[in-house]
């Protein structure tokens, strides 16, 4: 790594940013796989280290939480015996916390979809927060029990469930059509939510952002993780570029300009500078 210059790894990390596969940027750049890897290991660790002390004390007012699906290694049914059970083998979710106001990440975390990461992740986003918020999740019973954990009574927390019905498609089509929403029900669980603000609709359009502009999130390619820690590493580079250094087209700053943590958009030879 120490041959690469700060311009050259930059440029691989646009790459990353941007959605193209390892080996795509390999071809494009010239380098070798193993040196693209390299730098993915070391400012995926960087960004996590410093989102995980930064995002602190936040100011924000209205959360949105979901979790976003997909696989490591192989998927689920084909999972080797000798993996069955084992953590990065199959179905893997990532869980992202998303405040509605300033559309920061300010919250995330790898792992399943179960009882156990849903009360880490709700200790995780409690203790970023400054004050008493409003919360919004889907109707994943796992958060029931981690938001009564981790906040007490001290939040307003609501619950959407979404209802849906069979997708009017032909046999062959089905598998590919997403199943028709019919209807939404907004359930209160702790405290007094405002019924307006009861919605995931900005996490879920993080969860496309997500899919867009991370490979490894990409439907049906073979750009998949093969393993579970360049994923994590993945997720955190994903969210200290969308933090800290891409312009949302709505505030037309970076979120972390509009909540106070950043007085610039960084470049991406600032957050190559994070492993130096």
């Amino acid at each position: 790594m120490n041959k690469l210059s700060i311009e050259k790894r930059a440029q691989i990390i646009g790459m990353l940013v941007e959605g193209n596969s390892m080996r795509a940027i390999t071809r494009m750049v010239g380098c070798s796989i193993n040196t693209v890897t390299k730098l993915l290991i070391d400012v995926g660790t960087a960004c996590a280290e410093y989102q995980d002390k930064t995002l602190r004390d936040l100011p924000c007012k209205r959360i949105q939480c979901d979790e976003i699906w997909n696989f490591c290694y192989a998927k689920e049914k084909n999972v080797p015996d000798d993996h069955k059970g084992e953590f990065g083998y199959g179905d893997v979710y990532t869980w992202t916390a998303i405040d509605a106001d300033t559309k920061l990440i300010l919250s995330f975390l790898v792992g399943r979809r179960d009882a156990h990461y849903a009360h880490i992740f709700m200790l995780d986003l409690e203790s970023r927060l400054k004050n008493r918020v409003q919360l919004t999740t889907d109707g994943h019973r796992a958060y029931l029990t981690a938001v009564e954990n981790a906040f007490g009574g001290d939040i307003d927390y609501a619950m959407l469930v979404k209802l849906y019905g069979q997708p009017e498609s032909t046999k062959d089509q089905r598998r590919y059509s997403p199943a028709e929403c019919t209807g939404i029900e907004k359930n209160i669980i702790y405290g007094n939510p405002d019924k307006k603000d009861i919605s995931t609709s900005y996490v879920e359009r993080q969860n496309l952002t997500m899919r867009m502009s991370m490979r490894r999130f990409t439907r049906l390619t073979n750009g998949f993780s093969k393993k579970i820690e360049n994923l994590e590493h993945s997720v955190a580079l994903h969210f200290m570029h969308y933090n800290f250094a891409r312009i949302h087209k709505t505030l037309r700053i970076t979120p972390a300009m509009e909540v106070g943590i950043a007085d610039h958009a960084w470049s991406l030879e600032e957050i190559v500078g994070l492993i130096n």
